[in-house]
């Protein structure tokens, strides 16, 4: 990657958002547990699911998720009965639209306000990120009108990529810095998972349900340098891979009653055959890096991982495979644990959790990892700066 201005291009004002509901992975059990029509196996699968994730709390964009006392027509959880309710994709969609479009504006507005000598007009570029709802005019323009952003701001949509998906946008935003110094480009993820939660016998619907939550993150890409004091990232460099297997493992489909993961429980195994690989071209510039990756010691060369956490298992994969330590795995265990599996919007969190350590110092080293469909696997190599 080319420099920009200042020879480098930074991630800055790197922030995070939820909606306000609360959803207690115990007692989200309790409720996919007590589901009619589960047999027995689907029973156990949830139980277990639930309570091996790693996560003790999530976020929902839907209010209507608790047991309290409500007048309105139930959507998605009938709480008098407990029961789960199966509403079609249109009403999930139009929930997102209006949800996401908050989320949305919340981040980029704590995002621009997080970034010291921007402001909201000196945005250039507008890239926004998620899978999980569709409108248009989408949120790459509501930010332009909502935010007062110039109407020649420049918008890209990422949609529907996955889990992955915030890499290639900080990926993207980067190439326009670099081509252009002057270029100031808002990133902003936001994933609504659980609008597409529901009861199944399915395990792999179960295993979904046990992980997936809602949020969003947002930053500032710019080739201007950080201000004295400012905590940011420099994006030295980016890569993606695509395993030679998994292609079926981990899908995301449109179906009648909302969209359909499948995470299939071969994925652990199909990261630690191949998360070697996807970091070799990665950090094959610097010989260092290159040496260590292939002597099991790129942990002592990286200071920090930040890896997404599309489940507990996936972690202890990672840790084991790449010989890194309990400490570089707390970023991501405790995005999991705090927040459970937003899609693509997690590893900003992971990112956000490696800012605000003392433990993260001026010079250090990250890697960042995202997986999704394909198995497709997204990668950055990133610099702590301030």
């Amino acid at each position: 990657m080319s420099p920009g201005r200042n020879g480098r291009v930074h991630l800055r004002g790197l922030s995070t958002a939820v909606p306000p509901t609360e959803l207690p992975q115990a007692a989200v059990r309790d409720v996919f547990a007590a589901q009619p029509g589960l047999n027995r196996l689907a029973q156990r699968i949830i139980t277990t699911s639930f309570d091996v994730s790693g996560i003790e709390r999530r976020y929902t964009a839907l209010a209507e998720l608790t047991f309290d006392a409500r007048d309105e027509e139930p959507v998605f959880f009938d709480n008098g009965s407990g029961e789960l309710l199966l509403p079609g994709t249109k009403a999930r969609n139009e929930i997102y639209a209006t949800e996401a479009t908050k989320l949305y504006l919340e981040a980029a507005r704590r995002a621009i306000s997080a970034t010291p000598g921007v402001e909201a007009s000196d945005i250039t570029h507008v890239v926004t990120v998620s899978c999980t709802g569709f409108y248009a005019p989408g949120p790459d323009y509501m930010l332009v009108r909502e935010l007062g952003l110039g109407p020649a701001v420049q918008r890209y949509h990422l949609g529907f990529m996955g889990c992955y998906a915030s890499l290639p946008a900080l990926r993207t935003a980067a190439q326009f810095c670099t081509a252009d110094a002057d270029a100031v480009v808002l990133v902003v993820s936001v994933e609504l998972c659980t609008l597409h939660l529901r009861s199944s016998n399915d395990p792999d619907t179960i295993v979904a349900s046990s992980l997936f939550a809602d949020g969003a993150g947002a930053g500032i890409v710019t080739a201007r340098p950080p201000e004295d004091g400012e905590r940011s990232f420099v994006l030295d460099r980016f890569e993606t891979r695509i395993t030679p297997v998994g292609e079926g493992d981990m899908a995301w489909k449109i179906g009648d009653h909302g969209f359909e993961m499948v995470l299939s429980n071969a994925v652990p195994a199909i990261i630690d055959d191949h998360i070697t690989g996807a970091l070799e071209p990665l950090l094959a510039p610097d010989a260092d890096l290159a040496e260590a990756l292939a002597t099991d010691a790129a942990g002592d060369h990286v200071a920090h991982w930040a890896i997404h956490p599309g489940g507990r298992s996936i972690l202890d994969k990672v840790e084991a495979r790449l010989s890194l330590s309990e400490e570089q795995l707390r970023p991501a265990r405790e995005t999991l644990r705090d927040f459970g599996n937003m899609s693509s919007a997690t590893v900003l969190f992971v990112l956000r959790n490696i800012l605000d350590r003392e433990a993260a110092a001026d010079g250090d080293r990250v890697a960042a990892m995202a997986f999704g469909p394909g198995l497709t696997v997204e990668s950055a190599l990133m610099t702590v700066e301030g």
